[in-house]
């Protein structure tokens, strides 16, 4: 009769502790979520304003001072590499579009 009722008591217990720990962990999974959420949104947003900056200068750069070989140029070399690599991250490789 004292088995039945250690045994009873314990498998309440664990059930109690693991039926609590998978609501602390399903909270954790859906933080985890909100955040990667963020990240994205954050991610996108970056990327526009990244592309919207180099889409001005292209525009300013009518006279084509921006391709020289100085800090302006390299910049400018640098910010369109920026842009052609998140290009290809949000937008996917231009062979697969054709597809």
């Amino acid at each position: 009769m004292i088995w039945l009722i250690i045994t009873i008591t314990l498998f309440v217990g664990l059930s109690g502790y693991f039926l609590y720990r998978a609501y602390i962990l399903a909270g954790t999974l859906a933080d985890s979520d909100d955040y990667i959420q963020e990240m994205e949104e954050l991610t996108g947003y970056m990327y526009e304003q990244i592309n919207a900056t180099y889409e001005e200068m292209k525009r300013v750069d009518h006279t084509g001072a921006f391709h020289e070989s100085d800090e302006v140029g390299t910049t400018f070399s640098i910010l369109k590499d920026v842009v052609n690599n998140l290009h290809k991250e949000f937008n996917g490789p231009e062979e697969e579009k054709e597809q």
